[in-house]
């Protein structure tokens, strides 16, 4: 076997396809709602111009599991706590754009550092530490399942509730504080939505990736549709086919998940940025949605 083709059993191998398909059930399901929540927030995501904050969440996200790991606990649940403090620290500290960068900044390397700290303490499989920062396509097992669902249902009721008013902060924020929408409040209830969205991504494709879900789906959607339904709709979708596409092409590799998702995942942003590019041409002129540019 030539080196070639060494590497490409590593990246592709359907040996046994049928068989491992079983192993990854519960994965499937969660890609499903991670998806689903991803492709959701993420429209908000791009709209508010907080791409960098997710990243900075992450980090947190990524000391929680580790700490978690290194308790012997719940890893979504640390996941989720330290993408809660994350959030609640940049909604708090960082009502400008400038202070909210500032606070991200800050935030990132001590994140960073905390989890690196507890992974050297932390004397288990090798395995476990990888996953955590490239994401796993078999940890997702029943209990890690029942926290992710049920997160995800959180996520979804909190976004069915402050959708509209929401929407019209972020397109407009000045004149919906005018009308007496509550921007403050709804910006800082966003934060910590995105916190649960950041933990949730994490336990699939880990936390130096987690902008595959919940950014490139929203902002390759929002280069070839103006409608605000058609741009959440098209968001779900490439968050969903990026997970799920994912998952089912690196469950016969010995690669880890994540470099699948984010290659699905911007596959698709240059195929929608083409098309938004001929389009243009056509017409002369691009529409955007409010805030998405």
């Amino acid at each position: 076997m030539t080196i070639a083709e060494g590497v490409w059993q590593q990246i592709f191998n359907f040996d046994n396809y049928g068989e491992l398909l079983d192993l990854v059930r519960n994965s499937l399901v969660a890609g499903v709602a991670l998806g689903l929540i991803g492709g959701l927030v993420g429209v908000f995501v791009i709209m508010r111009d907080l791409p960098f904050a997710v990243h900075g969440i992450s980090e947190l996200s990524f000391a929680g599991a580790s700490a978690a790991l290194l308790l012997g606990v719940n890893l979504v649940a640390g996941s989720i706590v330290g993408s809660l403090i994350a959030a609640g620290a940049i909604g708090l500290l960082g009502s400008r754009a400038r202070d909210r960068n500032s606070v991200i900044g800050t935030l990132m390397p001590f994140g960073l550092g905390l989890g690196v700290l507890f992974l050297a303490l932390y004397e288990g499989r090798a395995a476990n530490k990888f996953g955590i920062l490239t994401g796993q396509i078999v940890a997702v097992d029943t209990p890690q399942m029942s926290w992710l669902l049920g997160t995800s249902a959180v996520v979804l009721v909190a976004l069915a509730v402050m959708w509209r008013p929401l929407a019209f902060a972020s397109a407009d924020p000045d004149v919906a504080e005018a009308r007496g929408v509550p921007v403050r409040a709804l910006s800082f209830g966003f934060m910590l939505v995105l916190g649960l969205a950041v933990a949730l991504s994490v336990q699939i494709v880990g936390a130096l990736l987690v902008l595959s879900l919940l950014v490139t789906p929203a902002a390759a959607a929002a280069r070839i549709t103006a409608s605000p339904v058609l741009l959440t709709v098209l968001s779900v979708v490439f968050a969903v086919v990026s997970i799920e596409g994912g998952i089912l092409l690196a469950l016969g590799s010995s690669i880890p998940i994540s470099p699948y998702v984010t290659t699905i995942s911007f596959a698709i942003y240059i195929g929608c940025r083409l098309a938004g590019a001929y389009r243009t041409r056509q017409w002369g002129v691009r529409r955007t949605v409010p805030g998405l540019g």
